[in-house]
């Protein structure tokens, strides 16, 4: 029987680094063993603010990719400042209190002059030429990859002026996600990014979410069947880690402003002072993007001397970081607009055989998973006292040589699995 054609249009693919490629780049390897051709269609010279070029190898050597000419205003913008440039898009965002006259700047034109986003530009001249290549090889269904949001915008034409099936897929929500509020939108501007949002979740013939939260949050918006599929974790060839010798405790990822946990640096200076071996064992390891206030945070708490800032490793390098550090740190912003957010990192976490300490808000989504699988324990910024006994509770496992988690139930989040799922919903 002949392969459905698929055609995926994303931003973020390899050479791109970091957790927005993750997603597809794993659907589109295991999507020819349920028989679906995949096709996917990314920018050809994009502005990526992660680089990893070990991730080329991953790609199925039964995808066909197509390219196409991007113009995008950060490659302006860089011209005056590289480094703010190469933070705003990677979501990085100085903290509203430290902004300076070039950060309003910024990032007053990047949520008001580019909506919904900075890769608008693309859409236009993507329809032109997927309309001609979807007509020429028969292809009668389409995924739109969000954010960048604009892509749905692509679907959205190519939906209107072709007889496609078009499925809507949202890696993260559109006007609710976190750093939307740091875009100093005026008000017709956060009007706009509205409209187009309930013009796309209710013209798509089906969207994809990530999380319940946020299929909750679109259900109040359209009619249209949502379905939930989650980011996951694939088999990796990782050679055996021999455990760190220190108390690590890792953060791994980008770690942003709005993310830093004072209660967590309160908590490690009280142990230091109160357990006399602690200092001599503990490692605060941070691997990826760090933001100045997190660094500042920990200056202020006087935890500098135990701070290993490893910086950007590459995707293998950062999988091998998660097998041999002693615990895992999975830090989300404390607000009901990231409830909805389960880093993609978790599901990585959770086959690592590591502790997990997860610090989000109450109720939030990646809660229930950390619990239900058993593979660490979760934490809303109020339960400062439960964190400590935890923290210690972990390190004198760690000093018995028996710290480890054993998850369960984990094979539903694998990464073959989740194909699947998204396979029965395309040929459906």
């Amino acid at each position: 029987m002949e392969q459905k054609k698929l055609l995926i249009i994303t931003y973020y693919f390899p050479p791109a680094g970091g957790p927005g490629v993750q997603r597809w780049l794993k659907f589109v390897k295991y999507l020819p063993e349920f028989d679906i051709q995949p096709i996917v269609y990314i920018p050809e010279n994009p502005t990526y603010p992660i680089v990893d070029e070990g991730l080329v190898k991953e790609i199925s050597d039964k995808v066909i990719i197509l390219k196409n000419k991007i113009w995008e205003p950060y490659q302006l913008a860089s011209i005056f400042s590289k480094n703010k440039t190469k933070k705003i898009s990677s979501g990085i965002f100085p903290h509203k209190k430290k902004q300076t006259f070039l950060d309003k700047t910024f990032l007053w034109i990047r949520g008001n002059l580019f909506i919904p986003d900075a890769r608008v530009f693309w859409v236009k001249p993507s329809v032109s030429y997927l309309e001609k290549y979807i007509k020429e090889n028969n292809i009668d269904t389409i995924v739109t990859s969000g954010p960048p949001h604009s892509l749905h915008l692509i679907g959205l034409e190519l939906q209107q002026k072709l007889n496609v099936k078009w499925f809507a897929d949202f890696r993260d929500p559109w006007t609710t996600i976190g750093y939307h509020k740091a875009l100093r939108l005026s008000s017709h501007a956060e009007k706009k990014h509205k409209n187009l949002e309930h013009k796309v979740l209710n013209s798509a013939d089906e969207i994809i979410v990530t999380s319940k939260t946020t299929k909750t949050e679109f259900e109040a918006i359209t009619n249209k069947p949502i379905t939930v599929i989650t980011n996951g974790y694939d088999v990796e060839t990782v050679d055996k880690q021999t455990l760190d010798s220190k108390f690590t405790l890792a953060h791994i990822g980008s770690f942003l402003s709005d993310r830093n946990p004072p209660f967590l640096w309160e908590v490690l200076v009280e142990l230091l002072k109160e357990v006399p071996e602690f200092k001599t064992h503990l490692e605060i390891k941070l691997i990826g993007a760090v933001s100045q206030e997190v660094l500042d945070a920990l200056n202020e708490n006087q935890l500098n001397d135990y701070l290993n800032l490893v910086g950007y490793v590459s995707h293998k390098e950062a999988v091998e970081h998660q097998r041999k550090s002693q615990v895992l740190l999975l830090i989300e912003i404390n607000s009901d607009d990231t409830k909805s957010i389960i880093p993609g990192k978790l599901f990585e976490y959770m086959v690592s055989n590591r502790p997990i300490i997860a610090i989000g808000p109450e109720g939030s989504d990646f809660a229930d998973i950390v619990t239900q699988t058993n593979t660490g324990v979760f934490f809303d910024y109020s339960e400062k006292a439960k964190l400590k006994s935890v923290i210690l509770d972990f390190y004198n496992q760690f000093l018995e040589g028996k710290l480890q988690s054993n998850g369960v139930g984990l094979q539903q989040y694998s990464r073959k699995n989740l194909t699947k799922q998204l396979a029965q919903l395309i040929k459906k």
